[in-house]
């Protein structure tokens, strides 16, 4: 037998094992393939003890232009160090944090019109981009990238829940949105304004309410004729 002949075989003989191998693996064996699958987005206090506290903040101040004294980030600042508050393990040091956080919560929420307390749960960069008529659940979850702008409401509808309202990721509210009930929006969805929302919406989506319809106005009315004021 010839070198290059007993290579061949060589060859023949290990592809034969792969292949052997690959119809002797079990179905129901899991791949060891990488799938590339984003891990669950972190919100609420768990940001803090993943991330940490300063660091949430400084991406709040980016998300709303770096602006100190803006009305959305005012609100994320205090919505944050409540949050980050209620997992002080020193109770001492916990109660004037959470007077410190009720104070200045109501302030932003007489002041700003922006009701959002430490118990929804928030994500990363959440820009609430105008001030007055905003209140968010305080069951709520929402993802990352999220744009929240003037008189949008998430709430409960007429029937009471004990469950807010589940929002994805890059998600945009236009201007007078209403999101009634534990509803869940997925990610990349774009709300036009005035928009009210009671039902599931599926990821990648664009919402919006029809047009305002164009109705000519009435004919005016004649003004009675002066001739019937003065008879001859």
């Amino acid at each position: 037998m010839t070198p290059f002949t007993e290579q061949a075989n060589l060859i023949s003989a290990s592809n034969d094992d792969a292949r052997q191998g690959v119809h002797n693996q079990s179905p129901s064996e899991p791949s060891k393939v990488e799938t590339g699958a984003p891990e669950p987005a972190l919100r609420g206090a768990d940001l803090y003890r993943e991330i940490g506290y300063w660091k949430i903040i400084a991406e709040d101040f980016r998300t709303h232009k770096s602006d100190l004294f803006s009305a959305g980030f005012q609100a994320m600042f205090w919505y944050r160090f409540g949050c980050w508050g209620d997992q002080l393990r020193f109770k001492p040091f916990r109660w004037p944090v959470a007077a410190l956080y009720y104070f200045f919560q109501r302030f932003v929420q007489n002041v700003y019109g922006i009701e959002l307390v430490r118990s929804a749960r928030l994500g990363r960069r959440i820009e609430l981009a105008h001030q007055h008529g905003i209140v968010i659940h305080h069951l709520a979850t929402i993802g990352d990238d999220v744009i929240i702008r003037h008189n949008v409401t998430f709430g409960v509808g007429i029937d009471w829940t004990w469950k807010g309202p589940i929002i994805g990721n890059r998600v945009s509210f236009g201007p007078g949105t209403v999101v009634v009930g534990d509803v869940t929006i997925g990610d990349d969805v774009t709300i036009g304004p005035n928009c009210t929302i009671t039902t599931d919406v599926p990821s990648g989506r664009t919402l919006f309410v029809p047009p305002p319809r164009s109705l000519p106005k009435a004919a005016p009315k004649p003004s009675p004729s002066n001739d019937d004021d003065n008879p001859k």
